[in-house]
């Protein structure tokens, strides 16, 4: 199981509703679009996280190591809007650091929201939740093996980087240099083998071309809504108010 499905299954908040998270998640993302960046993004950062970190208890270690992916295509994007190369070489945009501050604000704030509601509920519970609201079963299906397909990835991966570092193949920057371009390679032949196999495996098994799970339904909490539907009317006066 991968940190981030033992992060979901395992959390304090793993049995309270998805629409109670997803209203949660959901509205404060647009709160983060809609709300002026300044004080409006990082109040919503501040509220996903603690709701993420403290509220649902999810450890510290699988939120950040999930947020830093993200991030350092969000440094990526800033820098990239905070300078210009022209004929008089590398330099300062005009009004560059201003949007390039615009943008981190929202995106970090817009990534607490997802990885809150990605690390409180387990992949099947949001597919299950999707075809409540009509999601065609061929789409929910394909979700959910793409799913599984980018975890056999990263296992694939990881079993290839640890036979090279057990024949040495880490010894010195130019082996792990050598070493780490045979595992992208060799990676996707690999997996894509693994997938045929989880095909195969699949077929033996009778399957008819839907993958059926057990997803847990909680029941909506009224007294949960509610503060839900303060906390983000509160959060809207907040970045209004302070704007």
């Amino acid at each position: 199981m991968s940190p981030v499905d033992r992060a979901a299954h395992l959390n304090r908040w793993r049995h309270r509703s998805l629409t109670e998270k997803a209203a949660l998640a959901l509205g404060m993302m647009l709160l983060a679009i809609a709300l002026p960046p300044g004080p409006g993004a990082p109040m919503v950062a501040a509220i996903m996280t603690a709701a993420a970190l403290a509220g649902a208890r999810v450890a510290p270690k699988v939120w950040l190591a999930c947020a830093l992916a993200p991030l350092g295509f969000l440094a990526v994007g800033a820098i990239s809007l905070a300078v210009q190369l022209d004929s008089h070489g590398l330099s300062l945009a005009p009004g560059g650091l201003a949007a390039a501050a615009r943008l981190v604000l929202r995106s970090f704030a817009a990534l607490t929201c997802l990885l809150f509601l990605a690390l409180t509920t387990p992949a099947a519970d949001l597919i299950a939740g999707l075809r409540r609201l009509g999601l065609p079963a061929e789409i929910a299906e394909l979700a959910l093996l793409i799913y599984r397909f980018l975890f056999l990835l990263g296992d694939t991966a990881m079993a290839m980087d640890a036979a090279q570092a057990a024949r040495l193949g880490h010894a010195g920057a130019k082996r792990r240099l050598r070493a780490l371009g045979l595992l992208i390679a060799n990676l996707l032949p690999r997996a894509l083998d693994r997938a045929r196999r989880l095909e195969t495996g699949l077929a033996a098994r009778g399957w008819d071309g839907e993958l059926r799970v057990l997803s847990h339904r909680a029941p909506v909490s009224l007294p949960a809504m509610g503060l839900i539907g303060l906390t983000l009317f509160a959060t809207a006066a907040a970045g209004i108010r302070f704007s």
